[in-house]
């Protein structure tokens, strides 16, 4: 490759320019640490140096189970530098789903926080590959990690581990910017997790796109709310420090101390699934006070209610809406905010700003289209099969080229969500193909039948989802989760829902209490479903 006029584009070279611009700004914070750029660059050398020295090889993944720590963060860069390829894990997962995709990777390194010690022990024998563990030692003792080593897995700590660097810089000669950055293993709620492989490129210009859309700069501060382990932050490990911000680092999301750390350390910027918003609605703690500065939310995942949009907004927050999929290095297209729309009334803001929006700036191609490809009319009212091509699609699927022919059929990825395309151009979420409720011969969105449930003051969080009927086929079951103090009956809320939306939409049941969740926030339909199947009721 010529670099005199294409050099490769990967998120090392954003970390060093904000390290070269602004050395002594701070880069990092995490209860009493702080690193400054200069700090912050110095470590991620240390620790790709120390994994060169270690024996890592080029394009060897190195796992890491932790939650939101300087050294989660670190890892966005210093495993990539040194040549490997960065695995993070989902800490909620179970032992066995977690040797899984260790094995699968076959990953040779793993950093694992001392919190989730507890989920290596069981499976140090069944670890196939793994011969280095390193323990991060965040808040405490090494606990349980003592006794994970197999005969030919090694112990140590983090700092002992970055203290075997040999260089004081690294230097990676990348020519293909295709190569993979990072592999992130999907939910595996309909099989085995699948392994999506980024590239540099695209971590670069997913980056570059988050900057542009979410107006990132060197006077914003980014608390990290969203997990790292979840499509890599939404690819704002590498945003945030391309615009030479600062990363507030936060381990566990409860809404006293995300309050706290938004006052006192003057946070700019946020993301999270809806959930995170209803907690901080909700919690007692937070419910009655408002945002002491501008706040910037970005929310994605389950589409958003209009009504936790408002709450939030009433707040002082300005909600941000996007969607993607891991696929997609997270959020693909947003609700880019047209300033005409200032002058409608508040509650028509809000049910735009519901919507699911355009392609990034610089990422690609968003269409909804039919069974023959076609894309469907723009009239909002047509339902197609969301897909997109771009920048920031995954390069694919690792050790799994059948899946991956499969979800690139006819030159575009398949994201298997329902949607419409309005007049202008912005799509709306209905539900994944798998959702979808058929009644009867009609078709149901659980997602309306959410939202009209969602206006009800009682209801904190819904899911709906179908269950067999032996007359229609499919009907809606609410499962619903009510605010503390409020109990509504089963024949209110389905009253409610008659008053709103067509009477064969309407729930046919109400199952009240707290809804499954995964470890982003997203309700577990599955379980749902499985437990209207089972008629049960009570998710597994």
């Amino acid at each position: 490759m010529d670099r005199t006029y294409n050099s490769p584009l990967t998120p090392l070279t954003l970390l060093a320019r904000s390290a070269a611009a602004f050395p002594d700004k701070t880069a990092v914070v995490h209860g009493t640490r702080r690193y400054s750029y200069r700090d912050f660059e110095d470590r991620v050398h240390r620790l790709a140096s120390a994994l060169r020295a270690a024996g890592l090889q080029p394009g060897e993944t190195v796992s890491f189970l932790s939650p939101n720590t300087p050294e989660m963060l670190e890892a966005h860069f210093a495993v990539p530098l040194a040549g490997g390829v960065l695995g993070a894990i989902n800490f909620r997962l179970g032992p066995q789903e977690i040797a899984y995709i260790l094995n699968h990777s076959e990953s040779r390194f793993l950093f694992v926080d001392r919190e989730f010690a507890g989920l290596i022990a069981p499976i140090a024998g069944s670890l196939e590959t793994v011969q280095r563990v390193v323990a991060i030692d965040d808040d405490g003792p090494l606990g349980a990690l003592e006794g994970v080593p197999g005969p030919d897995i090694k112990l140590m700590a983090y700092e002992d581990f970055l203290a075997g660097a040999t260089e004081a810089r690294v230097e990676l000669p990348l020519d293909d910017d295709d190569k993979t950055y990072s592999l992130n293993y999907t939910s595996g709620t309909t099989g085995k997790p699948k392994g999506v492989m980024y590239t540099h490129k695209g971590a670069h210009i997913h980056a570059l796109g988050e900057i542009m859309e979410m107006g990132l700069n060197p006077y914003s501060t980014y608390l990290w709310t969203l997990p790292m382990f979840h499509c890599n932050g939404w690819g704002f490990p590498w945003a945030v420090t391309a615009a030479g911000g600062t990363h507030v680092c936060l381990r566990k999301v409860e809404p006293s101390t995300v309050l706290e750390l938004i006052e006192r350390e003057k946070v700019t910027h946020l993301c999270g699934a809806p959930t995170v918003l209803i907690m901080l609605a909700s919690d007692p703690a937070t419910r009655d006070r408002k945002f002491p500065h501008p706040l910037r939310i970005v929310t994605a995942g389950a589409p958003p209610s209009p009504r936790i949009i408002q709450t939030m907004e009433e707040k002082g927050a300005t909600i941000i809406h996007v969607y993607g999929l891991t696929e997609t290095y997270g959020p693909h297209t947003i609700c880019a905010w047209n300033p005409g729309w200032d002058a409608l009334d508040f509650a028509e803001r809000v049910r735009l700003k519901a919507r699911q929006g355009i392609s990034y700036s610089v990422f690609g191609e968003t269409r909804v289209v039919d069974a023959d490809m076609l894309d469907v009319p723009r009239d909002g009212t047509t339902l197609g099969q969301v897909v997109m091509r771009g920048n920031n699609i995954m390069k694919g699927y690792f050790k799994d080229p059948e899946a991956t022919a499969e979800a690139f059929r006819g030159g575009w990825f398949h994201s298997g969500d329902l949607a419409v395309m309005h007049p202008d151009g912005y799509i709306e979420l209905k539900d994944r193909k798998k959702d979808i409720i058929i009644s009867g011969g009609e078709n149901i969105s659980s997602i309306e039948v959410e939202n009209a449930l969602y206006q009800h003051p009682a209801v904190l969080e819904v899911a709906v989802v179908a269950a067999p009927d032996e007359k229609w086929g499919e009907v809606p079951v609410a499962f619903v989760d009510c605010k503390p103090g409020l109990a509504p009956t089963e024949g209110d809320l389905i009253g409610f829902c008659r008053e709103r939306i067509a009477r064969f939409k309407c729930p046919k049941r109400v199952v009240f209490g707290p809804l499954p969740k995964t470890a982003t926030g997203k309700v577990r339909k599955f379980e749902l479903r499985a437990a209207v199947r089972s008629d049960t009721g009570t998710p597994m």
